[in-house]
């Protein structure tokens, strides 16, 4: 969903700098700090509900309508509203509240994840709010959630909110699909075609339909695992 690129050369390069920046940021092979819950993803593959290619691209479906729709996209809107009203507190509470919605690994990788990120790019904030922002983290007085820090580096090098949900969503499908390869006999270049069929799905969500309501029940992950109570979900790091 990368907005058309006009021939005015002032924008072209802010557009494709802006994106190339948040590409590095958000590419998992630097060691910049990636997490990604499974939510259920092994006892799916154990208990057969994923199989093979089109299970696991279900499965993926169900997590953005499931899980993100419900949670992530919700906090992504509001510190996107809050930045655009130059309303610091509500980024503060939003970030001290993330981690009432998560389980006790989930929150801490959020946290120590985001920091990281905030370490590596405290410097390139431009917007008078984002360095507020980053002032508070700095003197401790913000949490510094992966998902907010990443939410405030993208409005400040202008990527839109539709934009920035795409990246950050595909960024994770990746990093769970990518898992299967070693807890299941789905091909790579059948997971490699999968994703690519993410695009459209995601250039075709309907983002003006992200409510106000945060809910973290995921159906999905709820069933599976207390169907199989010996197998833990497991945090994806690096």
């Amino acid at each position: 969903m990368v907005k058309h690129i006009t021939h005015t050369n002032s924008f072209s390069k802010s557009n494709l700098k802006s994106l190339s920046r948040f590409l590095q940021i958000l590419d998992g092979s630097f060691p910049s700090g990636v997490f990604v819950h499974s939510f259920g993803l092994e006892p799916h593959v154990i208990k057969e509900e994923v199989k093979d290619i089109n299970s696991l691209k279900i499965y993926l479906e169900n997590l953005i309508i499931d899980q993100y729709s419900q949670m992530e996209f919700v906090y992504i809107k509001k510190v996107y509203e809050a930045l655009e009203d130059d309303k610091l507190s509500i980024i503060k509470r939003l970030d001290k509240n993330f981690k009432a919605y998560l389980t006790f690994e989930y929150a801490k990788a959020s946290r120590d994840i985001g920091q990281n990120y905030y370490a590596q790019i405290k410097n390139l904030a431009t917007k008078d709010i984002v360095k507020e922002y980053f002032k508070d983290i700095e003197e401790k007085k913000s949490v510094a959630n992966e998902i907010i820090v990443l939410a405030c580096l993208a409005y400040d090098l202008d990527i839109s909110l539709e934009d920035f949900i795409v990246m950050w969503t595909k960024k994770n499908l990746i990093n769970i699909a990518v898992t299967t390869l070693k807890i299941s006999r789905i091909k790579p270049s059948e997971i490699q075609q999968m994703l690519f069929e993410f695009d459209e799905i995601l250039e075709n969500y309907g983002y003006e339909n992200i409510g106000d309501k945060v809910t973290n029940f995921n159906p999905l992950f709820e069933e599976v695992i207390f169907a199989h109570l010996n197998l833990e979900p497991k945090m994806f790091a690096t």
